[in-house]
């Protein structure tokens, strides 16, 4: 039992649980306090031919519009001993093997994309792109004999792009088993071939800010909430100057201006860390901004005089 606030009552009373028509009842006066819930315990059935199988699984997994047939097919349990039949270790058996998984490659392809994904902190919607860039790939070129983990990592990074979620390439690096950016860069260039010749148009990836990267490298960094919103104003003023440098490069140095112009200073090391720019590119991008500083910094964060105080 446990206790629920009952309206009739007017107060905390213990509730009964009626599991089979989905009820929940305040125990002294009867009153239905909720109906028709839904169960979320577990309801294993079991179709194995012996009950000392233990099999949980119920169900299949859900309809992948992606796969053939949605995803959904027939699997003949492997005979056991003392329950075996002739028709299941039979022709029927082999024949189910042979067809059962003809996406089989796919499959395994959506399994480490998610797997990626997760590593990465992924949404599902880019996820999800990235198996329908895959499929469209596979579909007009197998890409058997390639590596598998490039080109995973490729259709990830192409999905975040397309989803204004960008992420660097360094990122896909360290979550790829060793493969490098330059296979990466490599992979890329092939899907992105293949995707324009299928629809006859480019592929569009959209524009990459260093407000695409900013947020998170604060999170990562635990800067306070008001060092972030400066250096988020810092970013975006940046953008009207001619800084002939890479987005990510570009937040690293705003990232490391505004940390040395608050109490809560972060060593260049660890910018460089979480950002994955060398601390050589990060002091570069700060002395092409460094003139610049008293047109970025927002007012309410540092005055001119604690800008003086910043060191080339």
């Amino acid at each position: 039992m446990a206790d629920s606030y009952c309206a009739d009552c007017k107060r905390l009373t213990e509730v009964v649980f009626d599991h089979s028509a989905g009820d929940t009842i305040c125990s002294e006066c009867g009153l239905v306090l909720e109906a028709y819930s839904v169960d979320e315990t577990s309801e294993w059935r079991i179709f194995a031919n012996e009950s000392s199988d233990h099999d949980p699984v119920r169900v299949g997994g859900p309809l992948n519009p992606l796969l053939s047939g949605g995803g959904l097919s027939t699997v003949i349990a492997k005979p056991t001993a003392g329950g075996s039949t002739e028709l299941l270790s039979g022709s029927l058996g082999k024949l189910q093997a042979r067809s059962s998984h003809p996406d089989r490659n796919l499959i395994q392809a959506f399994k480490s994309i998610s797997a990626m994904s997760d590593r990465l902190g992924l949404v599902t919607t880019i996820k999800d792109r990235a198996n329908e860039i895959y499929k469209k790939v596979e579909d007009q070129k197998p890409l058997r004999g390639r590596n598998q983990e490039a080109i995973v990592a490729a259709c990830l990074y192409i999905a975040c792009r397309q989803e204004n979620k960008p992420r660097t390439v360094k990122e896909f690096c360290s979550v790829a088993n060793g493969t490098t950016k330059k296979e990466i860069g490599r992979a890329k260039e092939f899907i992105v071939k293949h995707l324009e010749a299928e629809m006859g148009q480019s592929v569009e990836m959209g524009t990459i800010h260093a407000s695409d990267y900013l947020r998170r490298f604060c999170s990562n960094l635990g800067m306070t909430n008001q060092a972030v919103k400066a250096a988020q104003e810092a970013v975006q003023k940046s953008e009207d100057l001619d800084i002939r440098r890479s987005p990510i490069s570009v937040a690293a140095a705003v990232i490391y201006i505004i940390t040395q112009l608050s109490n809560d200073t972060k060593p260049l090391k660890e910018i460089s860390i979480v950002t994955r720019v060398a601390e050589g590119t990060i002091k570069n991008v700060y002395k092409d901004l460094f003139p610049h500083l008293a047109r970025i910094i927002p007012d309410w964060f540092a005055n001119e005089e604690d800008m003086k105080n910043l060191k080339l």
